[in-house]
C-alpha cells in the first residue's frame, strides 16, 4: 500500500486575519472595495500587499510604483526576516495602541507602520551596497511620512511607532526589539564628528512624544523616558528618567514599560 505524505498548507495567521477584516471592511463600506482590493484581496500573500503598499506610498514622478514594486518584492524574496519583522510590528501595534482595533488598520492607514516598513527596504537596500537608492527611500520616507530614519541605521522587530511625526533617528543609532515610541523623538547627535555618534536603545524601551535621546549614549532595556526630556547620559536597565537634562526619577514602574505604555512618572517626580 502507498504511504501518503500530504503537504500541509502554509498557516500565516498575520495574513488570514488581514483577508478576513479587509473582506468585512468592504462589505462595511463599499466606496472602500476598490482600494481594499487592490491593496490586500488582490494579492496572495502578506509580502506581495505590503510590497504593493509600499510601492503605492513611495512612488513619485523620478521613481514609479512599478520599479518600487520590483525592489521590494527582490527584497522580501531574498530576506524572509523583513517580513517577520513587519508582522512583528502589527501585531504590537494592534496590542498597545488602543486606537487600533484591526491589523488592517497598520497596513492601510497608519504611517508610523508603514514608515518603520519602507526603513527596512531602505536598509535592506544599504546591505546591499545600493546606498544611492537607500538614499532615495529615505527621502521619500521622510518627504510621505514626516519620518527620517537613516538606513543604516539598526531597527529590531515589534516596534510601535505612535502618531510618528517628526521622528528622527540617526545613521548609527541601534533601536532593540519591542521598542514603543511617540511622535517628535530624536535619536540623534551632538556634533558633526563621523565615528558612532548615536543612542544605542535596549530591548522594551518606551520613549515619551518629544524626548531627544542625544550622543553614543546606552538606554538599557525596559526602561521608560519621560515626554520632553532630553537624555544625554546612559540610562539604567528598568528606570525612568525625566527633564532637562533627564535624571533619574525612579524605577520603570513595571517588566515592560514598551508594552504597557504607561507614562505616568512616579509620585514625588
Amino acid at each position: 500500500m502507498a504511504h501518503l505524505n500530504p503537504s500541509l498548507r502554509e498557516v500565516d495567521p498575520v495574513w488570514q486575519r488581514l483577508r478576513t477584516e479587509a473582506e468585512a471592511a468592504i462589505e462595511a463600506e463599499p466606496l472602500i472595495g476598490g482600494m481594499i482590493h487592490a491593496c490586500i484581496l488582490h494579492h496572495n500573500s502578506f509580502e506581495g500587499a505590503l510590497a504593493y503598499r509600499l510601492s503605492m506610498k513611495l512612488a513619485s514622478p523620478e521613481m514609479s510604483e512599478q520599479i518600487i514594486r520590483e525592489i521590494a518584492d527582490a527584497a522580501y524574496a531574498e530576506n524572509a526576516a523583513l517580513c517577520a519583522a513587519a508582522r512583528a510590528d502589527i501585531v504590537a501595534i494592534v496590542d498597545r495602541d488602543p486606537a487600533c482595533h484591526r491589523f488592517l488598520q497598520p497596513l492601510m492607514f497608519f504611517k508610523g507602520f508603514q514608515a518603520v516598513q519602507a526603513y527596512r527596504l531602505g536598509h535592506w537596500l544599504w546591505e546591499q551596497g545600493r546606498r544611492d537608492l537607500a538614499y532615495f527611500v529615505q527621502m521619500r520616507v521622510s518627504e510621505i511620512f514626516g519620518v527620517d530614519i537613516h538606513p543604516a541605521a539598526t531597527i529590531g522587530q515589534g516596534i510601535m511607532i505612535d502618531h510618528a511625526h517628526s521622528i528622527v533617528v540617526g545613521e548609527t543609532a541601534v533601536i532593540g526589539d519591542n521598542v514603543s515610541m511617540l511622535h517628535s523623538v530624536t535619536l540623534g547627535g551632538t556634533g558633526k564628528e563621523d565615528d558612532d555618534r548615536h543612542p544605542k536603545i535596549g530591548n522594551g524601551v518606551l520613549i515619551g512624544a518629544g524626548a531627544k535621546v542625544l550622543g553614543n549614549i546606552n538606554v538599557g532595556h525596559c526602561s521608560r523616558i519621560a515626554a520632553g526630556s532630553v537624555v544625554l547620559e546612559d540610562v539604567p536597565p528598568m528606570k525612568t528618567v525625566a527633564g532637562v537634562p533627564a535624571r533619574i526619577v525612579g524605577e520603570a514602574g513595571c517588566s515592560q514599560p514598551a508594552m504597557s505604555m504607561n507614562q505616568l512618572l512616579p509620585n514625588g517626580s
